[in-house]
């Protein structure tokens, strides 16, 4: 697997599991202290993502990061 579709799929996956909560960019934003612009890049596989960005939205979504990468 490539670094780019590691990064898509880091961000597919933010965008299921936000979903499921009913939630939007923004609530995910406001719940993990990033702004929306963050989210969506982030989503959008626009950005490395660091671990401890990760471990935020995990911690943010009320899963254990482990449910976030495990794709």
């Amino acid at each position: 697997m490539t670094k780019e579709e590691l990064k898509k799929k880091i961000g597919k996956r933010i965008i299921e599991l936000r979903t499921q909560k009913g939630w939007n960019q923004s609530d995910l934003a406001r719940a993990c202290e990033k702004d929306r612009q963050a989210i969506e890049k982030l989503e959008n596989g626009k950005v490395n993502p660091t671990l401890y960005s990760i471990y935020e939205i995990a911690k943010a979504l009320g899963i254990p990061l482990s449910k976030l990468i495990n794709f």
